[in-house]
């Protein structure tokens, strides 16, 4: 491997791993806010809540499929 090769393995190591810890950041606080139940008030509950939810579980479906190869990004 050469000089060039090294710096630039480092560099792309750096910013992965600097990634990782962002996403690391934002799935303890959905989980957080999970365990909070979405900050919906139980007594307030309404359609409005359940579509947004249901909107945020969408996202997250997408990302999932993205990350372990299933829905569209299946092979």
């Amino acid at each position: 491997m050469t000089r060039q090769t090294a710096r630039t393995n480092d560099a792309a190591l750096a910013a992965f791993i600097a990634k990782k810890a962002e996403i690391d950041a934002m799935l303890a606080r959905l989980q957080d806010f999970s365990e909070d139940h979405f900050g919906a008030d139980p007594e307030r509950l309404n359609w409005g809540d359940v579509g947004s939810l249901e909107y945020q579980a969408h996202l997250l479906k997408q990302i999932s499929d993205f990350a372990f190869g299933e829905g569209e990004h299946a092979a």
